[in-house]
């Protein structure tokens, strides 16, 4: 799990290409400091694994499903990227709850500045719209950031200037791609709510029940 606090910005050193994956050598710094070789870090708002810890950089292995639903299979050489240990227990909850499986990419279709903030607009399809609502949570390339409008194709956020110049988002502009991950807490609340299978076995609960043990 993740919050969606961007830690460092670390640059990718080397992309080695498969026929349906590829593996990562990305140098950072901060990110390295107690990370082991199994654990976590989230490559902009992916949750990878890291397999190997040469000096300076750490190795991690995308699959093919991955490079399909994100922006990593654009990364290349030198190419910078937002970093996110996983969280630990006893850390401050800074952001949101941020699982690192991405929803899909979005399109940034604009970018204006208003004072101090910058406004970012960024088209998205219906399957990821359906579960943005303004003053909510967004992940974008591992940002957690509050969504301050929404329209039936696209939604907005304003930045800070402090988190513009810590994560990659300096870097952005119209027409560049992002990794998106939706608050996972809509995803659960509709599964939920849909009808059970017909296969399911049928509850007894109920308000017949329910009325004569006095609910």
């Amino acid at each position: 799990m993740f919050t969606g606090i961007v830690e460092e910005i670390g640059t990718v050193e080397r992309v080695q290409h498969g026929q349906h994956s590829a593996v990562l050598a990305i140098r950072a710094s901060k990110v390295l400091e107690d990370t082991k070789i199994g654990d976590s870090i989230a490559v902009n708002g992916i949750c990878l694994t890291v397999t190997a810890l040469p000096a300076g950089k750490f190795l991690a292995d995308v699959m093919h499903e991955t490079l399909n639903r994100s922006s990593l299979a654009n990364l290349k050489n030198a190419s910078r990227v937002n970093l996110e240990r996983a969280m630990q227990a006893n850390g401050r909850f800074g952001g949101h709850i941020v699982s690192g499986h991405v929803d899909g990419i979005g399109t940034i279709l604009q970018t204006k500045r208003d004072d101090t903030a910058v406004w970012y607009t960024i088209g998205a399809g219906p399957q990821i719209l359906r579960y943005v609502v303004e003053k909510g949570s967004v992940t974008v390339d591992g940002i957690s950031l509050t969504v301050a409008a929404v329209s039936e194709e696209s939604f907005s956020i304003s930045a800070i200037p402090h988190t513009v110049e810590q994560t990659i988002l300096k870097d952005k502009g119209a027409g560049d791609s992002v990794n998106l991950e939706t608050d996972i807490i809509g995803k659960y609340v509709e599964k939920l709510m849909q009808p059970a299978s017909s296969d399911t076995p049928k509850s007894r609960i109920t308000e017949e029940f329910l009325s004569r043990y006095g609910f």
